[in-house]
């Protein structure tokens, strides 16, 4: 069976130009939405220029015309979206729903992947104000696809390693603690740590496998399923050295959103869920979803030691 063509939407951000490389890596002719809202933006029209020379193909679209997008995605058989979901970058999510009108005017995509790749938000409906906007933003994405009966993958990755193993989960730098760590709570819920290479090379996976079809795709392999302790344990063996640990309990660490901005107070509750709640890891997959590393054991995933080593 031929691969299927693939339109990657937001291609120069930090989770579209890995997906870029996966499509290409894979074997998939891979477009690019370049989109005229770029202006002058260099470093993303010098980023397009690379993904062209590596073999992808560039494609204009504005999201301000929606003829635009329907002849983009006209192109492909697959639309990926990798639209940025974070409020301390650009937010979005909800531009996804003129993409999903171009994709329900073509007629033609056999697979929709929306800009999620995070926490599953349909697990999310209880979520602290204000961050609950993120998953209810995705949630009203989903409704507008399943209502579209569009074909569908939605990805679930977890944390990102480079936002969440490389500072051993602190929240005001990416860099790995040298002297002391911050611990949520006692440090032993259990979180995924997910290398962003990784997750877009399970993602392109899925495109053209039936068993994914309209289900979500967990991707949370087995060794990389860590409490924040165990993470910690991991950079002290690669350091030679034991950190001081102050560990900050669930009342001081939601008292710590009061008076910070719009964007940090979604972070400060997106970590809640994660690192006292346990939203990434309290459930079992169910029928609605199949878990990455046990539907491609060929992927092989970065484990944290691995991946905590450049940091040295």
């Amino acid at each position: 069976m031929a691969k299927s063509k693939v339109l990657v939407v937001g291609g120069t951000g930090y989770i579209g130009k890995r997906i870029v490389k996966a499509s290409l890596a894979q074997g998939h002719i891979t477009y690019v939405l370049q989109r005229r809202e770029m202006g002058l933006d260099i470093d993303k029209i010098q980023m397009l220029l690379s993904f062209k020379k590596q073999g992808a193909r560039l494609i204009q679209g504005s999201f301000s015309d929606h003829q635009s997008l329907v002849d983009a995605v006209k192109q492909v058989d697959v639309v990926i979206c990798t639209m940025s979901g974070v409020h301390f970058r650009s937010h979005n999510i909800l531009l996804q729903l003129k993409l999903v009108d171009a994709i329900k005017e073509a007629g033609n995509i056999k697979r929709f992947i929306p800009s999620e790749f995070g926490t599953d938000p349909s697990r999310m409906g209880h979520a602290l104000e204000p961050g609950r906007v993120t998953f209810d933003e995705k949630m009203r994405v989903r409704r507008a696809i399943e209502d579209a009966k569009i074909p569908f993958t939605y990805v679930t990755a977890n944390c990102f390693a480079g936002y969440f193993a490389a500072n051993l989960s602190q929240m005001e730098t990416l860099l790995p603690p040298m002297d002391k760590v911050t611990i949520y709570g006692d440090g032993n819920v259990k979180v995924v740590y997910m290398d962003e290479d990784d997750i877009a090379s399970y993602t392109i996976k899925t495109i053209d496998d039936p068993r994914t079809l309209n289900k979500t795709l967990n991707i949370r392999p087995p060794e990389n399923i860590l409490s924040q302790r165990e993470l910690v344990e991991k950079w002290e063996k690669l350091l030679g050295k034991e950190l001081q640990k102050i560990s900050l309990s669930q009342e001081d660490f939601l008292a710590s959103m009061k008076g910070l901005d719009f964007a940090s107070q979604v972070g400060v509750g997106h970590f809640y869920h994660f690192f006292y709640e346990g939203c990434l890891t309290n459930f079992k997959i169910g029928e609605e979803g199949e878990e990455a590393s046990e539907l491609y054991p060929d992927v092989k995933y970065t484990r944290m030691d691995e991946y905590l080593k450049i940091y040295l």
